[in-house]
């Protein structure tokens, strides 16, 4: 049994999973705002309700050293100790083309390893949308390209709020040509989305696999004139490769 962990800007998701000769599967997956995870007190360790001693806990964490406290202390209850994801050379047949690959993120290093298992024979667009929108491409021979780094949609929304002079901070709907503030900032933030990714599509080339994860995923989906396919826990089914490798 591997548990795997995935804290995030906003939330934290775990899911364990269960190995067998035919690579195995997801016996459960558990997910919670990052406020209530610090908010769980000792003696509710979200780890410990549903299963026992894992042989195999994996971590990613990019929410800070106060995330990375809590999880050392929750996962000390088990006799496995934690490896802690982090940017490699080369991992699972993915080779880090970034300058530094210590300094890629462990969240897109475990969805890149996932995108080679998924899709192993072609070039992979691998996109997570949560808190930051990632869109990183991996060629059809395992080799991290690079990749962009921009805020998600909420993230937008905020800071057009906090740094003009009176744009508001509500939702809008999103339009072909909008005639109201609220839906040009919706429209304007979906568009921003979906051109980097399509943009980045064309770099990799048109006949390449996209997969697209993270909380905001769905609704890009639906402005992407690309073909694509959701992955619900793509950085979980990552960390569960590096677990068997």
């Amino acid at each position: 049994m591997i548990l795997a962990i995935d804290a995030g800007n906003s939330r934290v998701k775990w899911g364990w999973f269960e190995e067998t000769d035919r690579n195995g599967g997801w016996s459960s997956v558990a997910t919670v705002s990052l406020i209530e995870f610090a908010a769980s007190s000792d003696q509710v360790n979200p780890f410990s309700a549903t299963h026992e001693n894992p042989a195999r806990i994996i971590i990613s964490n990019v929410a800070g050293e106060g995330a990375h406290q809590l999880l050392v202390n929750w996962t000390r209850i088990f006799e496995a100790e934690p490896l802690w994801v982090k940017g490699e050379a080369q991992t699972c047949g993915v080779r880090n083309g970034y300058e530094s690959p210590e300094q890629l993120g462990p969240d897109r290093w475990a969805a890149l390893i996932a995108a080679r298992a998924l899709e192993p024979d072609r070039a992979c667009l691998v996109v997570n949308a949560g808190t930051a929108t990632t869109v990183d491409a991996l060629s059809a021979g395992g080799e991290f390209l690079g990749g962009l780094i921009l805020p998600g949609v909420d993230l937008m929304r905020f800071v057009l709020h906090e740094h003009t002079g009176g744009l508001p901070l509500q939702q809008g709907c999103f339009v072909k040509t909008p005639r109201n503030t609220v839906d040009a900032i919706e429209t304007g933030c979906r568009h921003a989305q979906a051109g980097a990714v399509e943009r980045m599509h064309r770099v990799l080339g048109g006949d390449s696999a996209c997969l697209i994860s993270g909380g905001g995923g769905q609704a890009l989906i639906e402005r992407l004139d690309l073909p694509c396919r959701y992955v619900e826990n793509l950085v979980l089914e990552g960390l569960a490769c590096i677990g068997r490798a």
